[in-house]
């Protein structure tokens, strides 16, 4: 099936029962991925598959990145780290979620890619939204706080530190190894996991 636009894309992602939250829905229609490709591939910008984005990175199928927001559940208001941002689109679709009440971090570890993802984000007026060079000092904004935090690419083994990262209450979503996992943290402390194999993403650079 060819998808020529966003509308067709975001039916797509519903009726294959992966979009299903009305605000995640309506981030999907306002935030475009077709302004977050390159240029090369924008005839290729709502099929439901990675595109390239250069050094070895890509822009993630649609139908996962429907998938991590939906588990991550972000709401109006939070406070959000997205790790390897890249192209800058799962950056702006949670500035959306979250509001002007919100903020988003993206962080790339990528200098090319912190430049195009910028780039990205700047064709929409989102001022709760920046995207930083990642620290060499630890994984995501060590002594930082989120009520969400959403990584984009594949770890070998989980992360402790970003357990650190999370508020009480808090979700974070991370691919590690071909699976995602969901970690939340109860209002006293508690960590919970569960496990969704059958993914495949390009390696988290650190």
């Amino acid at each position: 099936m060819f998808l020529s636009n966003q509308e067709q894309l975001v039916q797509y992602l519903i009726s294959s029962g992966i979009l299903r939250t009305p605000e995640i829905v309506a981030a999907f229609r306002q935030v475009d991925r077709s302004d977050f490709v390159l240029e090369h591939y924008w005839n290729e910008a709502y099929q439901n598959y990675p595109l390239p984005i250069g050094l070895g990175q890509t822009i993630s199928q649609p139908s996962t990145v429907a998938f991590m927001l939906e588990l991550l559940d972000p709401r109006a208001g939070d406070v959000v780290l997205d790790i390897g941002s890249g192209s800058g689109w799962t950056t702006a679709m949670l500035a959306f979620l979250v509001g002007n009440t919100g903020y988003v971090t993206g962080v790339e570890i990528l200098p090319e890619l912190v430049a195009f993802g910028r780039g990205n984000l700047s064709r929409y007026p989102f001022v709760n939204a920046s995207i930083l060079p990642a620290r060499k000092e630890g994984l995501g904004i060590p002594g930082n706080i989120f009520d969400r935090i959403l990584v984009s690419a594949g770890a070998r083994s989980f992360p402790e530190g970003l357990l650190d990262q999370l508020n009480p209450e808090g979700k974070l979503v991370i691919p590690v190894g071909n699976s995602i996992f969901l970690y939340e943290k109860d209002n006293e402390r508690a960590v919970y996991r569960e496990e969704f194999p059958g993914f495949v993403f390009v390696p988290l650079k650190v």
